[in-house]
């Protein structure tokens, strides 16, 4: 064999046995490359899934706080309206008694005021009086000081005034009673019509004016029908 055969033979021998080492430090490096991959697949993936599970769980505990929030709320709502339907139950049944207590009171003071007074029938003034009578009411007592002109006007001391008297002369109790009119009766007099709430009661008063005393009542007459309702 001549030395070209032989050192051809030593050259592919050679590159063959670097081409073996090659792949095999490639085989090596691909071998642990996929190992890495693995290791990061099993480890790291399961941690992501975890994760990316986590915020539907949060956001699930916030819709149940939502819920938990806007029933807690409803019923609070709920107790605070019937505490107020209780509160507003209450205030007006107060209401109520204390006006009733108001008109009962007026009317135990209308009839001490009248068990002392001595009254005497005389004749009507009219058809319309079926029954009328005088008596010896006081004046009602008066906070108008100085020389007096009476006056008409609602809301006017002499008004309110009046009203008490007519209400002391009537035993009509001042929140049960209506006003239907006032009429000049002579200087310093006048008469009122009035009638309780009902309309079943209707009294014309005559009604005289004492200088630092008030208004006191003279007469009463009680009326068939109300002659000054429509007017």
């Amino acid at each position: 064999m001549s030395d070209n055969d032989k050192n051809s033979r030593l050259d592919k021998f050679e590159k063959r046995r670097k081409n073996t080492k090659n792949i095999s430090i490639l085989l090596i490096i691909g071998g642990i490359l996929i190992i890495i991959l693995l290791g990061i697949w099993l480890f790291g993936g399961g941690n992501d899934e975890e994760n990316a599970n986590q915020p539907d769980e949060a956001s699930e505990d916030i819709v149940i706080n939502e819920d938990n929030e806007n029933s807690n709320t409803e019923e609070n709502d709920s107790n605070a309206d019937n505490e107020n339907s209780d509160t507003d139950s209450e205030n007006t049944e107060e209401t109520e008694d204390d006006s009733n207590n108001d008109q009962k009171s007026d009317e135990e003071n209308n009839e001490d005021n009248n068990e002392n007074v001595e009254t005497e029938e005389v004749e009507p003034s009219d058809d319309n009086v079926s029954k009328a009578y005088t008596g010896n009411w006081e004046p009602i007592g008066t906070e108008q000081e100085g020389p007096h002109t009476t006056t008409y006007e609602e809301g006017t001391a002499d008004r309110q005034e009046l009203k008490q008297a007519a209400s002391v002369a009537t035993g009509i109790a001042e929140n049960d009673m209506i006003e239907w009119w006032y009429e000049n009766g002579g200087d310093q007099k006048v008469i009122a019509t009035v009638s309780n709430n009902a309309q079943t009661e209707i009294y014309r008063v005559y009604l005289s004016w004492i200088d630092e005393k008030g208004w006191q009542p003279t007469k009463v007459e009680e009326l068939i029908e109300n002659d000054r309702k429509n007017m």
